[in-house]
């Protein structure tokens, strides 16, 4: 296997993770990986060529790779489904319903504009409390299933 390819096979091991467990509607666009992935070897790559010492050159591959997805609707909605709605389901069911959840907030997350440091800014707090009253108003109409 040449370096490439191994570069390549690592960038994409990588993305897949935070992809499974933060960006499950992404989890299986398999060009949006394939073309995020190379993009990354190949800047990886071309930083090492030309001389940058190994940490800048993971410095630059990491901006890449993970462009636009350090704020994750999931994520969201899996925080407010441990904090509010840990008591009323088990520890197993948590991840599962957070994930029947997404589609169901998607309208609420259309009403700001998200980017990168919104889980940091304060907007996200009205967020947090929006999506906690669409996912108890879901369950009352709805229950656990």
């Amino acid at each position: 296997m040449n370096t490439q390819q191994k570069d390549l096979s690592y960038f994409r091991l990588r993305l897949q993770e935070l992809l499974y467990a933060s960006f499950p509607e992404k989890a299986y666009d398999n060009n949006f990986i394939e073309q995020r992935s190379s993009w990354t070897a190949n800047a990886y790559e071309g930083a090492f060529r030309s001389g940058n010492p190994i940490d800048q050159c993971d410095e630059i591959s990491n901006y890449i790779l993970f462009e636009g997805l350090r704020f994750s609707k999931f994520d969201a909605i899996f925080q407010v489904v441990c904090n509010e709605f840990d008591t009323i389901m088990a520890d197993e069911e948590l991840r599962p319903f957070a994930l029947k959840m997404l589609p169901v907030c998607e309208p609420v997350f259309s009403s700001y504009e998200l980017n990168d440091d919104f889980a940091n800014g304060p907007e996200f707090d009205l967020l947090y409390t929006e999506i906690t009253g669409t996912i108890a108003i879901w369950i009352e109409e709805n229950g656990l299933q």
